[in-house]
């Protein structure tokens, strides 16, 4: 039965490695699987990192996705989700985006963590992650989904990596003491028009609570949030689709701004 299991899993995730390499999104796994358990496609997840760090990428952090109560209760969930960050996510500040890698990507305004220490749950504090902080910067990730359409339900996101894309960094390096994360705001522009506002207390209420979820959840796996990895701390606003020709800018206050061009 465990070999069935494994099985299973290892179609699904080479399933969603061809949607993301061919640009052919795939039906929901949920469809075909309606009993497909959160345990699982994490395994799923973990079974293409482990493909892609064998093929020579590097893990260089994690994100954090489903913290706002909006998206939980739209998936129907009560908790968020995470992926991995890889080095062939970069996209530099002000940079493209390269169309030729995403199907329908959209943009969401965030505040980045940069570790200077190892965070390894259980019991990982708000404290703890703010200890444990070297710095924050202003971020803008690109989500994209491997699922058709953006039809899925919480285990196919997370199987789907978390339907993370690629990530840019901006702004100047900022210690947590001098400022209120909770207050933090984030204005996100699109081709110069406003799209959306944020605060930081959208994302659990504060985006270092989101980091310690995440350290927290992780020590079922067995992972830890490493020094020096960069950790996404969920989305201060909705998402925005993203078309060709496309530049959005995000502008948090007290830490500066970050762009991405399509």
């Amino acid at each position: 039965m465990a070999t069935e299991v494994a099985m299973k899993q290892k179609k699904y995730a080479e399933s969603l490695l061809e949607a993301e390499n061919t640009l052919v999104g795939i039906p929901p796994l949920t469809e075909a699987d309606p009993k497909l358990t959160v345990e699982e496609a994490y395994s799923i997840q973990l079974e293409n990192i482990k493909k892609k760090t064998a093929d020579g990428q590097t893990i260089i952090g994690k994100k954090i996705g489903l913290t706002s109560k909006a998206m939980q209760n739209l998936l129907g969930v009560d908790e968020p989700d995470y992926g991995h960050l890889l080095d062939s996510m970069v996209i530099e500040n002000g940079g493209l985006v390269p169309k030729d890698k995403v199907l329908l990507p959209k943009v969401e305004g965030e505040i980045a963590f940069v570790l200077k220490k190892d965070l390894k749950g259980p019991n990982v504090t708000t404290l703890d992650v703010l200890q444990a902080t070297d710095y924050i910067l202003p971020s803008i990730e690109i989500v994209d989904s491997r699922v058709k359409d953006w039809k899925i339900k919480l285990p196919d996101t997370i199987a789907d990596n978390a339907s993370s894309a690629f990530y840019a960094l901006g702004g100047k390096p900022v210690k947590v003491e001098d400022v209120d994360m909770e207050l933090l705001g984030m204005v996100l522009t699109k081709n110069g028009q406003l799209v959306n506002t944020g605060v930081g207390a959208a994302a659990l209420g504060n985006p270092a609570q989101c980091v310690a979820w995440l350290a927290n959840r992780l020590a079922d796996f067995d992972i830890s949030l490493n020094a020096g990895e960069v950790i996404l701390s969920g989305a201060l606003s909705a998402a925005v689709e993203a078309k060709e020709g496309d530049t959005f800018t995000a502008k948090f206050a007290h830490l500066g701004e970050v762009s991405v061009h399509f």
